[in-house]
């Protein structure tokens, strides 16, 4: 059977299971009502039963209303941009209408936003001392970009992204990556080989509602992996009426690399039951900038479904999801002819494969959507369960993650690298009730894994077995103007694998998986290998309310992060990302000591916020160049980089401010302002001693970035056209002469500044009911030629020298981009 049809077998079991689930049917009644402020109809004010998950938007007139809404008593949450929040109670009797007046107060700040990422319970972010940024739906479709990851980096200062072509981005917390940095979707935690240069998020960006982002240790509540942060991504979910089935379909292009995507989400909902389904895909050829033209290796393609199935119980709620993700995605080696600087492509296997006379890609090879044979192709499987019964919370996933890079160009159907990891993840809490004004959660999480190599040429890491769990406990309580916060955990991780021998295959003449007693003519290539890691984790934080609308906040925290399968195990080439990994089984887990201020003061034009950290971690690990002891580059396999990882001693810190000015006077025009730092030093002091600056500072720091952005938005309908906007911004990367230079792993960066416009309006048709939202976006408007110093393509260069003094792969150039989103 073809692994392709993998995705069925996975999926349509989860769909069955929400299709079969049982229904509650109840009586209706009506809710309506008016929407106002100060006297004055406030309209596109969202009202949502957040138990029954539907609602409605106020008109223009403010009124709402909400049909076919079960009989019992709810509390309604009614939000708007600018106004606070509000909560009301309602009780529905079958056949009849409740009628509510709700008057909104302005308040520009958000500051009673509920999220639940990285703490226990769900905590307004004013309440909780450790540093929270979110995005919405509405945000990111303004910010188009070619993956999810981006959208965020656009929209939440302090994260940012190493990047291997347009599709692919690794996140990264203020200057913390890969590992370091533990992403979720819907709550639980996202496993698909993330350890890779080239592996990035596996998630459906057209599926996202909201993201919310941790900066700073989180390992108190998620355990290892989190020590930098927590990206949550959470699905996007339409809301509607009774018996009535909602959705989207949403269309993407861009005309820089040919993207065209495409998004059909379905939502139905049935007395207790909810529903939700979405299917999405995308590809795209090469993309351009001015310098290289067409980079060759940077298409691909990409399909994702996922299905949802929610019930709502006097005993709490049930939820069921299934996703299932396929990507090729092909990776640029940057091979070129040495004098034109035209791409070339490689067509013959090592020793034979002659870089310097590669034949040049043809046009018709760069402008096509067609996957080129030397390529990844990626599929991620997952089926989970959340569940609220009672104050215990429950969450149970399965994830099946297949990796395979094909990098030989006479088998191009023989992948080099072929990687199947099955993760279990689990975690349970509990809620005590609330005593003497004591909020408390205990809770154990984890998870267990098995990764296994199949039909593969290349093995970077062996196969192993490895099992997480960690128990913690979290307390707060608030002593009038001050909340505090903390608590304590306890991390072990399991790692253990068999020797792993590797031996020639007869039929293809490369190299192959020998498993015992059958090993005469193999290499022991993974030794085996066991080991316990554990550690404790912490923290401890406090809001100071000076007023409403001037907090201070202060936060310290223990993280820990038990070393990765690459770091530990590594031992051969990764094909995909062109390296050679070697790692070392002595390392020590990873520990920080990481203090947070944070200032915020929401005044009635300006909204200011000033964060800032210091970062000290013990063992930092970090990968460097392998040179021999003649200074000459170590290549054990060739066209490909060696790496070794190596340890120390590590700090970081900087911070963000952000200024948003929103004059009252002026209610259609905002100036979003907002600046970013983070300097990342490298405590090795014999290292120091013997490159002086040139190993100073740790790889893949973020130069300061400055992002401005002038937003006015229309506060009235003019005929079909409502919700209309503008947006002008500056985005500004100061120089990198901060960075790992050893042995050249990285090299200086000179700054850059690109200029981004966009516009969007929604179209309305009767009774103001919403037929088509549109969003506009020019990107790089003055086609600026730029490398950022976190883009992997800077370093794919196979000269000392070129003709047109440009050396590695340069960014994307201007882009258009249009998206229409058609709901039903």
């Amino acid at each position: 059977m073809d692994r392709t049809s993998t995705l069925w077998r996975i999926l349509l079991p989860g769909l069955f299971i929400l299709l079969i689930s049982s229904e509650a049917f109840g009586q209706q009644g009506t809710i309506r009502g008016k929407v106002t402020t100060g006297g004055l109809a406030v309209e596109f004010a969202n009202i949502v039963i957040p138990r029954q998950n539907t609602g409605a938007t106020s008109n223009a007139s403010g009124q709402f209303i909400i049909k076919d809404v079960t009989a019992g008593t709810y509390e309604l949450t009614i939000s708007m941009m600018g106004y606070q929040t509000e909560k009301v109670k309602a009780t529905v009797t079958a056949g009849q209408t409740v009628v509510l007046n709700i008057s909104l107060k302005e308040d520009l700040s958000r500051l009673n936003e509920i999220v639940v990422t990285g703490v226990s319970r769900a905590t307004a972010v004013r309440k909780n001392p450790i540093p929270i940024a979110t995005i919405g739906k509405r945000e990111m479709n303004m910010n188009v970009n070619n993956n999810i990851i981006d959208a965020i980096i656009k929209g939440i200062p302090g994260v940012s992204a190493v990047t291997t072509g347009p599709n692919i981005s690794k996140p990264f917390i203020r200057g913390l990556g890969y590992n370091r940095v533990l992403t979720l979707y819907d709550g639980v935690r996202q496993e698909g080989q993330q350890w890779g240069d080239e592996h990035g998020i596996e998630v459906d960006q057209y599926g996202i509602g909201r993201a919310e982002v941790v900066k700073g240790p989180a390992s108190l509540t998620y355990g290892s992996d989190a020590l930098a942060g927590v990206i949550n991504m959470i699905p996007d979910i339409p809301v509607g009426e009774e018996g009535k089935l909602k959705g989207s379909f949403l269309m993407d292009y861009h005309t820089n690399n040919g993207m065209a995507a495409s998004s059909l989400g379905l939502a139905y909902r049935k007395g207790d039951w909810k529903y939700a389904f979405r299917a999405s895909g995308k590809m795209a050829h090469n993309y351009r900038n001015k310098v290289d033209g067409l980079v060759y290796g940077t298409a691909f393609r990409e399909y994702n479904l996922s299905a949802m199935a929610r019930v709502d119980k006097s005993w709490g709620y049930s939820v069921w999801g299934v996703t299932a993700y396929d990507n090729q995605q092909e990776i640029p080696d940057g091979s070129r002819d040495s004098l034109s600087r035209k791409f070339t492509r490689q067509i013959y296997e090592a020793p034979e494969d002659d870089l310097r006379n590669r034949p040049i890609v043809p046009d018709d090879l760069l402008n096509a959507y067609k996957i080129n044979p030397l390529h990844q192709h990626i599929q991620h499987y997952r089926v989970y369960n959340r569940s609220k019964f009672g104050d215990v919370y429950t969450t149970i996933g399965l994830q099946k993650s297949i990796r395979q890079e094909f990098n030989h160009p006479t088998l191009p159907a023989q992948p080099g690298l072929d990687v199947v990891l099955n993760t279990l993840n689990y975690d349970v809490r509990y809620n005590f009730p609330v005593w003497e004004g004591i909020e408390t959660t205990v809770g154990v999480n984890g998870m267990y894994q098995v990764n296994r190599s199949k039909n593969a040429t290349d093995f970077p890491i062996p196969d192993y077995n490895l099992f997480d769990i960690g128990g913690f406990f979290f307390a707060k309580k608030s002593f009038g103007k001050l909340d505090v916060s903390g608590g304590l955990r306890y991390d072990n991780r399991y790692i253990h694998w068999n020797d792993f021998y590797v031996g020639p295959d007869a039929g293809n003449g490369f190299n192959r998986k020998v498993t015992l007693p059958d090993t005469a003519g193999a290499s022991l290539q993974f030794p085996s290998f066991t080991h316990h890691y554990s550690g404790v984790s912490g923290s401890l934080g406090v809001t100071y309310n000076i007023s409403e609308r001037l907090l201070l906040k202060a936060n310290v925290a223990r993280g820990y992060r038990a070393p990765n399968i690459t770091e530990i195990g590594s031992n051969g080439l990764d094909p995909g990302a062109h390296i050679v990994y070697l790692g070392n089984r002595g390392f020590r887990p990873e520990f920080s000591l990481q203090e947070d201020i944070g200032f915020l003061a929401y005044l009635e034009d300006l909204d200011i916020s000033v964060e800032m950290f210091h970062n000290q971690i013990e063992n930092y690990i970090y990968q460097s160049l392998l040179y021999d002891a003649n200074g000459q580059p170590v290549v054990i396999v060739p066209g490909n980089a060696t790496y070794q990882y190596q340890q120390s001693k590590a700090q970081l810190y900087g911070g963000e401010v952000s200024v948003n000015l929103h004059p009252r006077s002026i209610k259609w025009l905002s100036l979003n302002s907002s600046a970013a730092y983070t300097e990342g030093l490298n405590k090795n002091d014999a290292l120091i001693k013997t490159h002086g600056d040139q190993a100073r500072y740790l790889p893949f720091i973020p130069p300061l970035h400055v992002r401005s952005e002038l937003r006015a938005v229309m506060n009235r309908s003019y005929g079909i056209f409502s919700k209309i906007y503008g947006r002008a911004e500056v985005d500004a990367y100061a120089d990198q002469s901060h960075f790992y230079g050893v042995d050249h792993t990285e090299t200086f960066t000179p700054g850059y500044t690109l200029i981004n416009l966009g516009a969007g309006t929604t179209l309305t048709g009767r009774e103001g009911k919403t037929v088509c939202e549109l969003f506009l976006q020019l990107d790089n408007v003055f086609n600026t030629a730029y490398q950022a110093n976190m883009n992997r393509l800077k370093y794919f260069e196979y000269y000392t020298a070129s003709p047109n003094g440009r050396s590695g792969i340069y960014n994307m150039g201007r882009n258009f981009s249009v998206k229409a989103i058609v709901p039903f």
